[in-house]
């Protein structure tokens, strides 16, 4: 689905909550709630830095960014809107979201460590070839993840200090990576 479509699905979550099981789940749909408002924010105030505006706006090679995501994860309300900032002006990339958890269930071939994390970001070639994938969450940010995780922190505390860095990296970290990593594929 386009971009838009993803924000009109988000929005029919948040207002119909009953039609989507996962959002029967009270926790779900307050995850929702609160990833609309931030997605909503990045919208608004995300900075595309002068390197990946020149980087994506350069781009000539026809390209298609499959993002595997869903409303109920606090990782894409912000990765999400700020994938979709850096592209949108590109007639040459076009952005197809997929849900996670529907068919056809494409997460399954870009498990992380055996899991269906998301967002889950694949950037194929006009030929439908996957040239990059990138994802859950910048490199930093997983390897943090990882520590966390391992010392056997709560799920609340990663949660919070997540939101934190995310604030404080204001996107940094994910625009840079995505440059060098198709700053590589593009070459080839």
């Amino acid at each position: 689905m386009t971009f838009e479509a993803y924000l009109n699905y988000f929005e029919d979550v948040l207002t119909n909550p009953s039609n989507y099981p996962t959002y029967s789940d009270p926790e779900y749909l307050n995850y929702a709630k609160l990833n609309w408002s931030r997605m909503n924010r990045w919208l608004k105030k995300f900075e595309v830095s002068e390197e990946a505006r020149a980087f994506f706006s350069a781009s000539t090679q026809k390209q298609t960014w499959i993002l595997i995501t869903e409303p109920w994860c606090g990782d894409a309300a912000h990765s999400v809107p700020q994938i979709h900032t850096l592209i949108k002006d590109n007639p040459n990339i076009v952005l197809d979201i997929q849900l996670r958890d529907s068919e056809p269930f494409l997460i399954e071939n870009y498990l992380t460590n055996g899991g269906k994390s998301i967002p889950k970001l694949i950037i194929r070639n006009e030929l439908g070839e996957d040239m990059a994938i990138w994802g859950p969450r910048p490199a930093a940010l997983q390897q943090i993840f990882d520590e966390m995780k391992a010392e056997g922190k709560e799920f609340e505390d990663i949660k919070t200090y997540f939101q934190t860095w995310y604030n404080s990296d204001k996107g940094v970290e994910l625009q840079q990576e995505l440059v060098a990593l198709l700053s590589v594929v593009e070459k080839n």
